[in-house]
Parts: structure tokens; C-alpha cells; sequence
């Protein structure tokens, strides 16, 4: 046997098997501290190593067996198109070995189908900026996982939480010349103070079914794209307590490596899509966590980063791990920091581009992912029960269903701002009480609040509309007509000419927001 436990002649084996691809005749083998994985042809064998860890056992054949059987079961859901089936490796009577043959077992193997690492999300994310279509992708992705996730109860993921802010401040202090202890017990404190704060919102969100048995490790290396479609893998099959989280809690680690990446564009659109398309999540005061679950993540990820340094040989690399453990810790605490929540509303006539330019600022409004950003057209259909793209009856348009969608909208902004958070609002804004009333919405709960009123000529209007595809709005050419007739009274927003390309219509409304965002580049 290995110094793992594991039977040499089980690597042997692994590393001899055959390939069923010319293209690529050899076998690679990949070691992490849990695992051991060999790629072969189109498939890929992993098996578990002899090893004990507090967080995982594998220590004895029934456990790896049961850990394999696991992986399979908690990633099958999630993703098909890898995970094939858990297999005996066995001595057959000749004492040689074979992949589920007729003898006993001597280990256990995860066979999966091979993908090509190029196509891991993190491969693609330091690349290239991620487009729209994409984030929309991770985000339904998301809803679909926690759809299925198992429920489980808010107290013990409240106590997993605390254990791991004082785990947490442990292990930073194994690393001064990283973490200055000053800054580290101002992380702690932080982090107990608000989760202390946050303990009834948890257990409520416990009640309202929204703390389940999650993938537990859903950050960009964990995704990969078959077939141009993102697909979630690797969940953690080993830790019932591990997987488990609000659903936030879950999205967080997506959304903070695509932050941390300089990602910021496609961190808030998932954010913001995730939102809209889930039928779990539709308490917006549970954004109240979001800031901590973010924390939360950076620094579980930064005191891996460290003790990875710390075990590492390369120079070269151990500085670039030590450079990240930094960088995941200043994040950890800037997402704790205190930030006064903003409302921006975006009025205009259909085809002024309200949802481009709300999308193009809300990465740069309150704290990190960005704004909500809240659409009349989403949630109309939200509220119709039907797909955002199929067209709403004529009677969803009357000035009577027009004032139950502002008003739910008023509702959810309201409690968006409560919970810290900003949020930016696209709706067309026509009649003068609606501006005045989206304005009081922030003044209830002392917000800055900026009205932007989009401008742009006949023509423009007309052409964006007609070319339009695939999108909640329902306004037609016949609609822009209708609108340009309204009388609009008395116009107190600032007015954005929005004729123009998307960067010079970006500009003019950064413009007149007060305080003016800041621009965050990729990758700084």
C-alpha cells in the first residue's frame, strides 16, 4: 500500500487502463489532498485516498465506498452529462484487476466523462469578461440546483456559520506576515456582531424553506461548459453541514469569485437573474445576509489560499497564493463594510434603453454584487405566472393592473433598501404621481434617491423596439406611438439624452448621479 493506505496495484491499474481516444493515448493523474484522479481517453476515475481530515473521513474501504456512492448521488441532478456511475474495483480470481468485475472489492472509483479543463469556468473568466447571455445561464443554472436541493433547518446553519468565523480568526493567526492581527480581530468582531444580528433572519428563512442541502462549493472552477452550457460539479458529497445553507449563502460563492475575479458586470447580472427567475427566494429582506455570506466566503477561500502557500515548494507559485490569500481577505472585509443604500429610477419611453442603462450602472451602485435592479415588465409577468417572454394579455395594461405592479414594486424596493442594499428601478415612469411616489418610496427609509428621465428621437425609439428579441418587454411600434402622446406634467428628473451609443448614454447619467459611482475595471 501507498502512504495514503491505498493499494498501489490500484494505481497501476488506474494509470494502465486503455485509452478509447487516439487523440489521446496516454493517462494523466491529478492528486489533491482527498482525492486522486486519473484521465483517460474520454473518461476520468477518481478515486478517494486514505486520509482523515475534521471536515471528512476516508479512512476505511465501507467509508470511501459510501463517500463515491455519494458523489454520484449529489451530482447526478445537477450534472448528467459527467457523472456515470460509482464502481467496485475488484481482484478477480487470476489476482489481477478489473473496473466492476465478479471478485472482491478493494476499492471504490467515481467514472465520469471526461471535459476539456479549457472550458472550466475560471480557465474562461481570466480570459475574458463573461457576456450577458452566459451570466443569464449561471443564474438559472443556480435556481435549478436549489429547486432540487433537500430542505434542512436554519439553526444548524447558523451554528455551522459561528464555528466557522472562530475556525476563521484561528487560522488567520497561524499567518501574521499575511493577516495583520489588528485586521484580523476587526474581521471576528465584525463578523460576530452581524451574525449575531442575523440570527432571527436565518431561522426565518430556515421556516420559509430557504436553507437546503446545497452543491456547498459552487465558485467558477466548479463549473464547466458542455456544449456551450454552464454545468454545476463536484458538490460536496462529504459534509451534510458543509452543503448545507440558505440558498444565498450557496449563490454567494459564485458571486464573490466573480467579483474577486474583476468580474463585476456578470456577478450582479447573476445576481440580480437569480432574483427574477427563482420561485424560492422571494423575501428581499433576506438580502440583509448577503453582505456576511459574501465575507464569508472570501475569507473561508483566503485561509485555504494561505495554507496552500505554506505547503508549497515553487517560489513563484507560493507568492501567487500568498497574493491571493491577501486579496481574499481585504475582500472579506470590504464586504462588511457599512454602505448607505441608493435608489436609482430610470424612466422613459419604451425603446430609450431604461434596462440596458440600469444593467450598465447597477455594478457600480452600494455594495457588492451592485443594485437590484427591479423591472415593471419582470414583474408583471412575475406576477401573471408566465414566462418573461410570452407576451401579457391586454388587460395586464390597464391603468388598474398597471398601479398593483408599481405597487408590488414600491413594496419589494422598500425592503431591498431596508436590508442595506440599493437598488435601481426601470419603469417608464410616464405619469407624474408615479415619480413622485418612487421618490417617497426612498425617503420611508432614508435612501438616496436619483430620478434619471431617458430621451431619445422618434426614429430610435421605433428601430430598438422593432429589433428587439427575447425580452420581458411587450412594447410594440404601435405602443411608442401611443406613449409619445402622454403628457408627462411636470418634469423634475434630470433628462439623459439616450439616443446615442450604450457608452455615451452610460456617461451622461453617471453624470448625474450624486455621489457619482465608482467605475470598477476588470481584474483591479
Amino acid at each position: 500500500m501507498n502512504q495514503d493506505g491505498n493499494h498501489d496495484d490500484v494505481l497501476e491499474f488506474l494509470q494502465g487502463l486503455p485509452s478509447d481516444d487516439p487523440r489521446s493515448p496516454g493517462t494523466e493523474r491529478i492528486d489533491t489532498h482527498a482525492n486522486t484522479v486519473f484521465l483517460t481517453g474520454s473518461k476520468a476515475y477518481k478515486i478517494k485516498r486514505t486520509v482523515k481530515f475534521p471536515f471528512l473521513d476516508y479512512s476505511t474501504l465501507a467509508l470511501r465506498e459510501e463517500a463515491c456512492k455519494a458523489e454520484i448521488a449529489f451530482n447526478r441532478a445537477n450534472a448528467p452529462q459527467i457523472y456515470v456511475r460509482a464502481l467496485p474495483i475488484t481482484r478477480e480470481t487470476d489476482g489481477g484487476l478489473a473496473l466492476a468485475g465478479s471478485g472482491e472489492p478493494v476499492e471504490w472509483a467515481v467514472e465520469m466523462n471526461r471535459f476539456d479543463r479549457e472550458n472550466e469556468l475560471d480557465v474562461y473568466a481570466a480570459r475574458a469578461l463573461l457576456p450577458d447571455d452566459l451570466s443569464e445561464e449561471l443564474a438559472a443554472m443556480m435556481v435549478a440546483a436549489h429547486d432540487l436541493a433537500p430542505l434542512r433547518g436554519g439553526q444548524g446553519f447558523f451554528d455551522e456559520l459561528a464555528s466557522y468565523v472562530e475556525q476563521n480568526e484561528a487560522a488567520f493567526h497561524e499567518y501574521p506576515e499575511l493577516f495583520p492581527a489588528e485586521e484580523v480581530r476587526h474581521l471576528s468582531d465584525t463578523s460576530r456582531s452581524v451574525l449575531s444580528s442575523l440570527h432571527e433572519l436565518i431561522l426565518k428563512r430556515g421556516e420559509q424553506g430557504l436553507v437546503r442541502r446545497c452543491h456547498g462549493d459552487a465558485h467558477l472552477r466548479n463549473i464547466v461548459l458542455i456544449d456551450g452550457k454552464p454545468v454545476l460539479f463536484d458538490a460536496v458529497e462529504f459534509s451534510d453541514a458543509i452543503a448545507t445553507g440558505d440558498v444565498l449563502y450557496d449563490l454567494a460563492f459564485l458571486l464573490m469569485d466573480l467579483w474577486e475575479r474583476g468580474q463585476p458586470s456578470a456577478a450582479n447580472r447573476v445576481f440580480n437573474r437569480y432574483l427574477d427567475k427563482t420561485s424560492l427566494d422571494t423575501h428581499p429582506e433576506g438580502l440583509a445576509a448577503l453582505p456576511f455570506y459574501l465575507s464569508m466566503r472570501a475569507a473561508i477561500r483566503s485561509k485555504i489560499a494561505a495554507s496552500a502557500a505554506l505547503n508549497q515548494s515553487d517560489p513563484a507559485q507560493k507568492k501567487t497564493q500568498e497574493d491571493q490569500a491577501k486579496a481574499y481577505f481585504r475582500h472579506a472585509l470590504t464586504f462588511l463594510e457599512p454602505s448607505r443604500p441608493q435608489l436609482v429610477a430610470i424612466g422613459g419611453l419604451s425603446g430609450t434603453g431604461k434596462t440596458t442603462l440600469a444593467y450598465a450602472l447597477a455594478p457600480e451602485i452600494g455594495r457588492a454584487p451592485g443594485a437590484r435592479v427591479l423591472r415593471t415588465d419582470v414583474m408583471r409577468k412575475r406576477l401573471l405566472n408566465i414566462p418573461e417572454t410570452q407576451s401579457a394579455p391586454p388587460e395586464a395594461y390597464t391603468p388598474e393592473a398597471s398601479d398593483k405592479v408599481y405597487d408590488k414594486l414600491d413594496e419589494t424596493i422598500q425592503w431591498v433598501l431596508a436590508a442595506g442594499h440599493s437598488a435601481v428601478f426601470d419603469a417608464v415612469f410616464a405619469r407624474e404621481s408615479e415619480r413622485q411616489q418612487i421618490g417617497s418610496v426612498a425617503a420611508r427609509v432614508e435612501a438616496d434617491f436619483t430620478g434619471l428621465w431617458l430621451s431619445a428621437p422618434e426614429r430610435v425609439l421605433k428601430d430598438r423596439v422593432a429589433a428587439r428579441r427575447g425580452d420581458a418587454s411587450d412594447a410594440t411600434i404601435d405602443v411608442v406611438e401611443k406613449q409619445l402622446g402622454y403628457d408627462l406634467g411636470q418634469m423634475s428628473w434630470p433628462i439623459v439624452e439616450a439616443g446615442g451609443d450604450r457608452k455615451t448614454t452610460l456617461e451622461n447619467a453617471r453624470g448625474e448621479l450624486s455621489p457619482a459611482p465608482s467605475i470598477r475595471q476588470p481584474n483591479g
